[in-house]
């Protein structure tokens, strides 16, 4: 069942994965064709807008001719009553076209001013008025640079509205280039045979402009996208410890009803020996298996309690009562109460007290209980000779006890979750060490109520090392 249910979570995985990369890829690719959309259309209507420049320009500059030529006639009319008979017939001609003059007229005013610099025929006001409008129209409002080159002397000769006497070293500033090689630009009085001008124009913040309008968007979707990331990795994270929980619990359960068998059945055996006709008639026989049932029945007490209890330690529902006790005295019981078990399997247990002055704001029941729990996990952990040493040494702001053993250590990976409840370090084929992996859960509860830490340093086949620390101050670490 429980492959089943890796197998499941890990298909989970996979298939949101692979939903949420194919999300993330199309969100990218419509905010690149966004931005590509976007630069097109700039492009467009940038090259629209000069286009009606170039060609306002040439209109604008025939009619200022038109009006000169008109001017000339209408003077030389008043003047002589005899205009020369060019201008005459232009008029004569005007007249028959219905106060127009004819193409021929635009041709040839066209050749005469194409005879010109064109830094004569630009005029910067109205090219300035001309490129604002159409921009302006198309809707580009961003800060721009233009200027006019000479396509004869091969450089700018007016630049952001301003004419320009030097057209030799100014052309290679930076600012200069960076327009000549601008992609906006059209050629000036197109009309001419031979062209002599072109008009060139840069947006220094375009990039910034074309994306812009995708920005907000952009924003929105790496956000939600990254909302949905993090809750899919905090739900596998959840049903990935939940799956863990549920194995610790079955454990827990399986190491239970094994612990509570035992004493059970040796209760049950004892009963059954009391009852037997030769056993009532020996008082020291009735005696032993009474003593039998009574030590049992307080095994299983003590096992019921600490079960009872775990719900507690998992609220922090536990109150302790602190006294100055002297650490040491507390550390010399624990040791005594124990050393027997560890002389059974032919070992050693060594104490070495640096720490003075010993006495802490204590609760001394609870910190005994921590440190026989800490020294039977030594004991019991150590499959050969156990060899524990247990030092106490003054530290800033308080007190360390370092509990050492030559066990059987613990991988890095236990050693991240030893203090959580139901949580018990494998011990590979080894069936008889006992335990419902509650102790350094209770443990690390009881150090924490007292303002202090504990941590582990160990390897595998070299054995534990557990430091408790103790402040001076109650309620600090």
């Amino acid at each position: 069942m429980a492959k089943m249910t890796t197998r499941k979570i890990r298909w989970l995985v996979g298939v949101m994965i692979l939903a949420l990369a194919g999300v993330i890829y199309l969100q990218v690719y419509a905010i690149r064709r966004g931005i590509k959309l976007n630069a097109q259309r700039f492009d467009k209507n940038v090259l629209a807008a000069l286009s009606a420049v170039s060609s306002g320009m040439e209109l604008n500059e025939t009619k200022d001719a038109l009006l000169v030529i008109n001017g000339y006639a209408a003077a030389e009319l008043e003047k002589s009553g005899a205009p020369d008979p060019g201008v005459l017939d232009l008029l004569q001609e005007k007249v028959a076209n219905g106060g127009k003059l004819p193409r021929r007229v635009g041709r040839d005013i066209a050749r005469e001013l194409g005879r010109l610099p064109v830094a004569e025929r630009v005029r910067a006001v109205r090219l300035k008025a001309f490129l604002e409008k159409e921009l302006k129209n198309r809707g580009i409002t961003i800060p721009y640079h233009y200027g006019v080159f000479d396509l004869d002397k091969q450089g700018f000769v007016l630049y952001d509205g301003h004419y320009l006497v030097n057209t030799g070293g100014l052309q290679g500033q930076k600012r200069f280039r960076q327009l000549l090689e601008s992609p906006y630009n059209v050629i000036l009085f197109p009309q001419d045979t031979h062209p002599k001008g072109k008009l060139y124009v840069s947006f220094p913040q375009k990039k910034k402009y074309i994306r812009a309008g995708l920005t907000l968007f952009a924003l929105a979707s790496f956000l939600f996208s990254g909302i949905i990331v993090a809750v899919f990795a905090y739900t596998i994270y959840v049903i990935s410890r939940q799956k863990k929980i549920s194995e610790m619990k079955s454990d827990f359960m399986n190491n239970m009803t094994h612990e509570f068998k035992t004493p059970i059945a040796t209760i049950s055996l004892a009963a059954e020996s009391i009852v037997n006709p030769a056993v009532l008639a020996d008082p020291a026989k009735i005696k032993r298996f009474v003593n039998i049932i009574r030590q049992e029945n307080k095994r299983m007490h003590r096992q019921v309690e600490q079960v009872l209890n775990s719900a507690r330690w998992e609220n922090k529902d536990v109150k302790i009562q602190t006294e100055v006790a002297d650490l040491h005295e507390i550390l010399r019981r624990a040791i005594e109460n124990i050393k027997l078990q560890v002389e059974k399997k032919s070992g050693t247990i060594e104490a070495h007290f640096g720490a003075q002055p010993a006495e802490l704001h204590l609760d001394p029941v609870h910190v005994s209980n921590i440190f026989h729990n800490l020294l039977d996990n030594a004991n019991k952990y150590c499959f050969d000779k156990p060899k524990i040493v247990v030092r106490t040494r003054n530290v800033k702001g308080g007190i360390e006890v370092l509990i050492s053993d030559n066990g059987i250590g613990i991988s890095r990976a236990d050693q991240k979750h030893i203090f959580e409840k139901f949580y018990r370090v494998h011990t590979g084929n080894r069936h008889d060490v006992k335990g419902f992996g509650l102790g350094l859960a209770y443990v690390k509860l009881i150090v924490e109520l007292h303002g202090g830490h504990i941590r582990v340093d160990s390897e595998p086949g070299k054995g534990s090392r557990f430091t408790i620390f103790f402040p001076r101050k109650p309620g600090t670490s």
